[in-house]
């Protein structure tokens, strides 16, 4: 199956387009891009069409700074639920491992690592071979990070630096002007820098409950995705049934439409288990849920489907060793 594009992310390459004055139609057509898709929340591109769009738009505009525009026209509704639920993170640390994980819904042409530095937290871009790996899709990607970043945490924020792998510009004005930090052009890697401080102040815009609903679409997405990837589909029902306080591995298997066996048998496989995967889930969701002060200790159990709270604490502690409090206050 060749990898895929989300449709409705479309729309920023076409603002960017037509900013130039250039008509996208042609362009779409040329490339057997059926327009009237894009409004489609739930259609996906061809990859390799995108990518050759974004080649074909940029060589017409002739300009170095072509994909920065991006940061001008991102709106999260062009990331489906992954744009909504990067609003309702607790802290943009938060939202980069979202943004991460979930990737593969905007773009199967590229992939992001959120490595912890001593005081930074770096965003790493890397793209799949299939992908041109083109310069302007790269600084519009940075761009549009940078948008999402401020539609959190207002006008006043910047990155510590970027690392971009292209040359430098022979005029880097924009580049400057938008981003307002160290860049490093040439680079060995593409990479979005923040200080830590900044990746894991509390937002005010925070919304567990808003994130927990838009985690479990996009697990369904990934899961839509890809249809044989069981772990995906094991990831889903945890995360839909987790609410109710009675998950168990048969529940689970039935809801997947398999026999305990062959449920069983499929995530051996896989080289997992069903405790496994839903400890990994709970674990995740639980130290995104406790940077949320809103929400009381109490209420993070009942999320993660623990019937008591003493049984979600044991469990905590041995995900970080520290009790939920102590972890809290941290």
């Amino acid at each position: 199956m060749p990898l895929s594009y989300s449709a409705p992310a479309v729309s920023i390459t076409l603002k960017i387009i037509e900013s130039y004055d250039i008509d996208p139609i042609p362009l779409l057509a040329n490339l057997g891009i059926e327009a009237n898709k894009i409004e489609d929340a739930g259609a996906r591109f061809n990859y390799k069409q995108i990518d050759q769009l974004w080649f074909d738009a940029a060589a017409i505009a002739n300009d170095p700074s072509f994909g920065l525009r991006a940061a001008k026209f991102w709106h999260p509704s062009q990331m489906g639920a992954l744009g909504y639920a990067w609003l309702a993170s607790s802290s943009l640390h938060t939202a980069l491992n979202r943004f991460a994980r979930y990737m593969a819904i905007l773009t199967e042409g590229a992939l992001l690592n959120i490595d912890v530095l001593d005081d930074e937290v770096s965003v790493h871009l890397h793209y799949k071979k299939i992908s041109k790996q083109q310069a302007t899709r790269t600084d519009s990607f940075m761009a549009m990070l940078l948008a999402m970043c401020q539609a959190n945490c207002g006008d006043d924020f910047f990155p510590s630096s970027i690392s971009l792998t292209h040359t430098k510009p022979t005029d880097i004005s924009e580049f400057t002007a938008l981003f307002n930090c160290p860049i490093y052009f040439s680079a060995a890697e593409n990479r979005f820098n923040l200080t830590k401080e900044q990746a894991d102040k509390h937002l005010v815009s925070s919304n567990p409950r808003l994130a927990q609903v838009s985690d479990q679409l996009m697990v369904e997405t990934l899961a839509k995705l890809d249809k044989d990837n069981i772990i995906e589909k094991v990831k889903a029902e945890i995360l839909h049934q987790l609410p109710s306080g009675k998950i168990t591995e048969p529940t689970v298997a039935r809801a997947v439409f398999m026999s305990l066996r062959s449920f069983q048998r499929r995530l051996k496989k896989e080289n997992t288990t069903f405790k496994f995967l839903l400890n990994e889930l709970r674990a995740e969701l639980a130290e995104q849920y406790i940077q949320d002060s809103q929400l009381s200790l109490l209420d993070i159990a009942f999320m993660l489907g623990f019937s008591e709270y003493s049984s979600f604490s044991r469990a905590f502690k041995r995900w970080t060793s520290m009790s939920p409090s102590d972890f809290r206050n941290a």
